[in-house]
């Protein structure tokens, strides 16, 4: 039985790799138990790689892997009844109802009506399917296929949940249900382990893991990966008259100024409590009046792309670097 101290997943360079190319990059991290990691990236920066790597579907090229405290090729039966996926494309029975295939996939997991008929009929109901019950599978939406699909991975009341994109093709409504019904179950002890291309969902989440390219470039709880893509707090300073908001750099706890227009411009800052005062004070110095001072939450949309220009970022200078070393070694040797 896996201790509940330790977390629930946990890979540890873990690595796959299709001939030459590299589909995820050794990659570490854990999953504690009643939490929500948000797996977040681009198409084809590896998600759904990792995720069939987490439910056994796929053998790792290297690395070291652990689910409820087995691997996931020596999965027992028991173990595997824990697990709940929804796998990114539609894999159901087209010719039977949605209650047909949502009743299947419960008796599958040892469900004993009546409890199977309760389940079933919670399940459509939470993802707003009960009037089309009777419908086969074929004849529903795209989207109305997303659901069912999430039914039948919540309907056995899973420990460990993996999902793949749940919630493409969903209004945002009914995308807003999906979160709740993820945030209930986290809270009463289960795990979920999401990818996601909604980079807003990230707010969602305990954690999010920034993939990009094969690799984690970023995993911390939102709000820190708000601090990591720009810097610091972010206060977002309005004036009566023009600044030259460079002349604020240098008090202490400023990290960096962006100014946009003569009025208006950003203060990155270590704290925004203690900074906030001091920029304030600094601009009464100058001669001038702050209109308007708050703190500055970007959205993850920006946050997204900063990590992702940090990270492109890095990879050209550790390029660059690579080739000037190599120049130095080819010339040592032509001397």
């Amino acid at each position: 039985m896996l201790d509940p101290a330790h977390p629930i997943v946990a890979m540890e360079g873990l690595t796959r790799r299709y001939d030459d190319t590299v589909a995820i990059d050794h990659v570490t991290l854990e999953v504690p138990r009643g939490t929500i990691l948000g797996i977040i990236g681009p198409s084809g920066s590896g998600k759904t790689t990792l995720i069939r790597m987490l439910t056994g579907t796929l053998e790792p090229s290297e690395g070291k892997l652990s689910v409820l405290g087995q691997h996931p090729r020596r999965f027992t039966r028991h173990t595997r009844e824990k697990l709940g996926y929804m796998p990114q494309h539609f894999v159901l029975y087209e010719e039977l109802t949605a209650t047909e295939n949502l009743s299947f996939v419960a008796a599958l997991f040892g469900l004993l009506w009546p409890k199977r008929g309760r389940r079933v009929k919670e399940m459509l109901r939470l993802v707003e399917l009960w009037e089309a019950r009777d419908r086969r599978a074929r004849q529903l939406s795209g989207g109305m296929q997303r659901r069912l699909e999430l039914a039948c991975a919540l309907v056995h009341d899973p420990l460990l949940l993996f999902v793949d994109e749940p919630t493409a093709g969903l209004d945002p409504i009914l995308r807003t249900k999906v979160w709740a019904e993820f945030r209930r179950l986290r809270d009463v002890g289960r795990t979920l382990v999401v990818t996601t291309q909604v980079v807003g969902e990230a707010e969602y989440c305990d954690r999010v893991a920034v993939l990009s390219k094969a690799r984690v470039i970023a995993l911390a709880p939102p709000e820190e990966l708000r601090r990591m893509a720009l810097g610091g707090d972010v206060i977002e300073i309005t004036t009566a008259q023009a600044l030259d908001a460079t002349r604020l750099e240098n008090l202490p706890g400023v990290r960096a100024v962006h100014q946009d227009t003569p009025r208006h411009f950003l203060v990155v800052a270590a704290d925004a409590a203690t900074a906030t005062p001091r920029v304030v004070q600094e601009i009464h110095a100058i001669g001038d009046e702050v209109v308007a001072s708050s703190e500055y939450r970007p959205s993850f949309d920006e946050v997204f792309t900063a990590l992702i220009s940090q990270a492109d970022g890095a990879d050209a200078d550790q390029a660059e670097e690579e080739d000037r070393g190599s120049r130095r070694r080819h010339a040592a040797r032509a001397a």
